[in-house]
């Protein structure tokens, strides 16, 4: 259920005199900042591990909504048994959540309890015996190179915010760029003698990829004509500013992206992600090796890169289909 029409659901439960809510999503999204001690201490732990800001969040979102929950049942979360935790997970099916959205909430919860044995709060994990859904693979979602072309050469403004909007666009695609990785580039990150970037990935994994060409031009025009008009008498580590000179927010990188997929008339939705999937993809239409496309996307395991050879031979039975005469 989206979230504005569960808040309508909830607004006439209360007005009806109805029960609570058991799975607290109202809470959630106006509490996720209000942690319990235990989710506190399992907030530090993630975050020690290196796991991402918005990885964290997910963690915590999921776990607050199961708290809610318990405590329907008069219980805390370390009092949740196998039988409790199976029927928050049944309650999600309710509400309409795709297995994918399922699969993550239980893989908060597993590693939440484990976390909570292995802290000797708890004796026994009630989280052990649950399953993740069997899903099929998901394609990921690319752009032609006609469409990634039309978004990046939307941002032709000269000005301070312009150039940037034009190498946010170069580096997510030339590069291969998480968005977060994008937005934690530093100055010190970029190798200019040997046209190099130093992107600290998942779980603070290191590695290095090329800029191209076309990248680096736009870093060059921005740190030339765009980063100390922005900055102006401030100073950051920062690569990619907000008009503040503040580094630029995931939230605010989004509304760039939408602004030149309209402008670029591109009609699909776009995320910032795609940019990373039709990186790899083109790279592997072009006869890239799989590994050394592993290594550029900071993948620990090929099984993730290879989804992209799937990709690549779905494109080719587009196009054997749209072209052949007999297809």
């Amino acid at each position: 259920m989206r979230y504005k029409t569960r808040r309508r659901y909830l607004y006439r439960r209360q007005r009806q005199g109805g029960e609570p809510d058991p799975y607290g999503e109202e809470v959630c999204h106006r509490n996720v900042n209000v942690l319990s001690r235990q989710l506190q201490e399992f907030e530090n732990f993630l975050i020690s591990e290196g796991d991402e800001l918005n990885t964290v969040r997910s963690y915590l979102y999921d776990l607050k909504q199961l708290e809610q929950f318990l405590q329907q049942r008069k219980k805390s979360l370390t009092d949740g048994s196998t039988e409790d935790l199976r029927d928050f997970i049944h309650g999600l099916f309710d509400l309409r959540l795709s297995p994918a959205s399922i699969n993550r909430k239980i893989s908060s919860i597993k590693t939440f309890y484990r976390f909570l044995v292995f802290q000797k709060r708890i004796g026994f994990d009630p989280a052990s015996d649950l399953e993740l859904l069997k899903t099929g693979r998901k394609l990921p979602a690319f752009m032609s190179i006609e469409e990634v072309t039309a978004i990046i050469e939307a941002a032709d403004d000269k000005s301070p915010a312009g150039l940037r909007d034009r190498a946010c666009l170069e580096l997510l695609y030339g590069a291969g760029l998480r968005i977060s990785e994008l937005l934690g580039l530093k100055i010190k990150d970029i190798d200019r003698e040997n046209d190099l970037l130093s992107i600290i990935g998942k779980g603070n994994k290191q590695r290095i990829v090329p800029i191209g060409k076309k990248a680096l031009r736009a870093i060059d025009e921005y740190l030339a004509k765009g980063r100390g008009e922005i900055l102006k008498k401030r100073s950051s580590p920062f690569l990619i500013l907000n008009m503040r000179g503040q580094r630029l927010s995931r939230m605010g990188f989004l509304k760039i992206l939408r602004k030149y997929r309209i402008k670029s008339g591109v009609k699909k939705r776009v995320t910032p992600h795609m940019f990373r999937h039709s990186f790899a993809t083109h790279l592997l239409e072009a006869g890239a090796d799989l590994r050394v496309v592993q290594e550029l996307l900071g993948h620990s395991d090929i099984s993730t890169t290879q989804i992209y050879t799937h990709i690549d031979r779905e494109y080719l039975k587009e196009i054997y289909r749209e072209h052949h005469p007999r297809a």
